[in-house]
C-alpha cells in the first residue's frame, strides 16, 4: 500500500481505518455507495478481496488525458475551445469574473462579511484575476483539475497558505470499501462496513509501468481540491471530458485532409508519357536502351544560390514522374503525349462535412465558426436555436466549475473557525455564483422580452380593475415575484415621501 497518510482532515472525527464509517446498524447496506467521480474502487474484507488493475487503468486514463490535450491543439478545436472559454469566463477591468452571492442564505451579516473576505483571499491565492481563462481551459480540456491545499500544520487556524496545481496524470482518487460477510437466512451476504476515500500521488514518469497505487503517497481527501467535468461514461463509470466525443471526428478529419493533400499533389500536375521505339532489340538491351534515354532527358543541373553549389536533380518524387514506355517496331515510332491532371480538385464536400461534425461535437454553433456567416446583431427573434443551446451549455459547465470555490471555501471557513463543517454543508444549496456576462444575445433576449411584456400591458391596461386585478397583471404579464413586488412598492413609496410638493408663486 502507499506510504503513510499525508495532509489534514477537517469535520467530524474519523476512525483510523475509515473516512465515512457506517455508524449505526440501520445505515448498513450490501450496496457499495456510488459517487460517479472517477475514483478507483478497491474492495476488501470477508473471505475475499477485489483489487482493480490500477496500473492498466491509470496508464489508460493518462493516455486519454494526453490525447485530449493533443486534440485541443487542432486549429478548429482550439478556436472552439477559446470561444467556449471566452463565453464562460468574461474578463473586464471593472467586474470580477465570478462573484459570490450569499443573499439566499440565512446567515448573519457578520458571517457573510467574513465569508466574502475569505472568498477574496481564495481568488488572490489562485491569482484568478489573471489566470481565470487558463484555469477554466485546463479544467475543460483535461476533464478534471486537482489542487493541493497547503496549510501550516502547527497553526491550522490560519487557513490555507498556498494552493498548488497538481497534474492529473500524477494523482488519482481511491475508494476503499471494506465489507464483511453476514448471514441472512441461509445465504451469506457481504455488507458494507467502512468506506475510505483518499488520493494517491506519484511523481514518477507518466509512462512508467510502476505508476500504480502501491508506489506513491497516500493523501487525505481534505488536503486536495478535486473538480471533474461531471460527464460519466455509463459503462466504465469513469469521468470523461467534454472533448471525448470530439476525438473520432477530429481523427477522421485529419485522415481525410491528408488524403486530399496526397490526391491533389499526385493528380494536379500534367505528366508526359514517352513512347520509345526500341525496334527489334532483345528484352535486356531494350530495357537498357530505355534507361539510357530516361537518364539522358532527366538529367538536370541546378544552381543553389544559397550555397553556390551545382546539384543534379534527377531524383524526383515518384508520384510526379513521367511515364516511359517501350514500343516495338510496327508501331508509330517514338511519341510524346500528355496526361491531363485531375479535373475535380476543387470539391471539398467531404472535408466540410467532417468539419461541421467536429463543430457539432463541441456544442459550438456552426454559424460562429464558418467565415461566410457573419455575426448578426439583430432582433432577439433572429437568435438561432443553436445560440440558445450554446448558452445553456455554457451555463451548465459554469455551474459545474463553481464546485472548485465550494471546496476551497469549505476548507477555509472551517479552518478559521467561521463555521463548522456541518453548518457549511447546510448552506451549500443556497450559495450562488454569478458569472460576469457580456453576451449580446442574452442582452437582446432580455430587452425583447421586456418590450413584449410592456406592449401586452398596454393592451390589457383598460381591463385592469374590471376583468383583471393589478396583482394578476404584475404576476402573469410582467412576471414579477412576490419579493420583487414588495421591493418595487417600497421604492415607489419611499420616492413619493421624499418628493416635496411644489410651492405656489406669490
Amino acid at each position: 500500500m502507499p506510504l503513510d497518510i499525508f495532509g489534514f482532515s477537517i469535520g467530524k472525527k474519523k476512525s483510523s481505518t475509515s473516512v465515512d464509517p457506517i455508524e449505526s446498524k440501520r445505515e448498513e447496506s450490501f450496496v457499495t455507495p456510488e459517487t460517479y467521480d472517477g475514483s478507483y474502487a478497491l474492495e476488501t474484507g470477508g473471505v475475499f478481496g477485489t483489487l482493480v488493475d490500477f496500473a492498466g487503468d491509470v496508464r489508460g486514463e493518462n493516455a486519454m488525458i494526453r490525447q485530449l490535450r493533443s486534440i485541443s491543439m487542432f486549429p478548429e478545436v482550439d478556436q472552439a475551445i477559446e470561444d467556449i472559454v471566452n463565453e464562460a469566463i468574461v474578463m473586464s477591468d471593472d467586474k470580477k469574473p465570478i462573484k459570490l452571492d450569499l443573499e439566499q442564505t440565512n446567515l448573519p451579516d457578520s458571517i457573510k462579511s467574513k465569508i466574502y473576505n475569505e472568498y477574496k483571499y481564495i481568488l488572490r491565492t489562485l491569482e484568478f484575476h489573471n489566470k481565470a481563462p487558463d484555469i477554466f481551459r485546463r479544467w475543460y480540456v483535461d476533464s478534471k483539475i486537482y489542487y493541493h491545499l497547503v496549510i501550516d500544520t502547527e497553526n491550522p487556524q490560519k487557513g490555507i497558505k498556498e494552493i498548488r496545481t497538481i497534474d492529473p496524470v500524477k494523482i488519482k482518487k481511491i475508494r476503499k470499501v471494506e465489507k464483511d460477510q453476514r448471514r441472512v437466512g441461509h445465504t451469506s451476504v457481504p455488507f458494507v462496513k467502512n468506506v475510505e476515500e483518499f488520493y494517491v500521488y506519484t511523481d514518477t514518469d507518466k509512462d512508467s509501468p510502476y505508476q500504480t497505487s502501491t508506489n506513491g503517497i497516500k493523501i487525505s481527501p481534505d488536503s486536495i481540491s478535486y473538480v471533474h467535468s461531471g460527464v460519466v461514461d455509463g459503462n466504465s463509470k469513469k469521468v470523461i471530458g467534454y472533448l471525448q466525443k470530439t476525438i473520432r471526428p477530429v481523427n477522421m478529419l485529419r485522415q481525410i485532409e491528408d488524403a486530399v493533400v496526397i490526391y491533389r499533389i499526385s493528380r494536379a500536375p500534367e505528366r508526359r508519357i514517352f513512347y520509345i521505339d526500341v525496334g527489334n532489340l532483345p528484352k535486356n538491351k531494350a530495357e537498357q536502351y530505355l534507361r539510357d534515354i530516361m537518364n539522358r532527358y532527366r538529367n538536370k543541373l541546378t544552381y543553389d544560390a544559397s550555397t553556390g553549389e551545382i546539384k543534379d536533380d534527377r531524383n524526383h518524387l515518384h508520384m510526379l514522374e513521367d511515364y516511359w514506355l517501350p514500343r516495338r517496331e510496327g508501331g508509330r515510332g517514338t511519341e510524346i503525349t500528355t496526361l491531363d491532371g485531375g479535373q475535380n480538385l476543387g470539391e471539398m464536400e467531404d472535408v466540410e462535412y467532417l468539419l461541421r461534425k467536429v463543430y457539432r461535437s463541441l456544442n459550438i454553433p456552426i454559424s460562429r465558426m464558418e467565415p461566410d456567416n457573419g455575426f448578426n446583431l439583430g432582433r432577439a427573434a433572429e437568435i438561432t436555436r443553436d445560440e440558445v443551446k450554446f448558452f445553456k451549455f455554457i451555463e451548465k459547465i459554469r455551474s459545474r466549475f463553481t464546485d472548485l470555490f465550494v471546496q476551497l471555501l469549505r476548507v477555509q471557513v472551517v479552518l478559521k473557525g467561521i463555521m463548522t463543517d456541518d453548518d457549511w454543508n447546510e448552506i451549500i444549496p443556497d450559495i450562488r455564483y454569478k458569472f460576469n456576462k457580456d453576451s449580446y444575445f442574452s442582452e437582446l433576449k432580455e430587452t425583447e422580452i421586456l418590450k413584449e411584456r410592456l406592449d401586452m400591458l398596454n393592451q390589457v391596461d383598460e381591463f385592469v380593475g374590471k376583468y383583471y386585478s393589478s396583482d394578476w397583471v404584475r404576476k402573469n404579464i410582467l412576471k414579477q415575484t412576490e419579493e420583487e413586488i414588495k421591493m418595487i412598492d417600497s421604492e415607489i413609496k419611499a420616492k413619493g415621501e421624499d418628493e416635496e410638493p411644489e410651492g405656489e408663486d406669490y
